[in-house]
């Protein structure tokens, strides 16, 4: 089953992505290096509550 996250910029604080993993097979929390549009440049986007 997978469940829907949301990833923010760990530079603004900004929530910019929706996106759904797999708890079964990553249970920890995901980083991804993401484009920011109030930044403008790629960050690295950590998963929220």
């Amino acid at each position: 089953m997978r469940t829907k996250i949301t990833l923010a910029c760990t530079e603004c604080k900004q929530r910019n992505y929706n996106t759904t993993k797999d708890k079964k097979t990553h249970p920890e929390r995901m980083e991804l290096r993401k484009y920011c549009r109030f930044c403008r440049t790629h960050t690295l986007h950590k998963e929220t509550k």
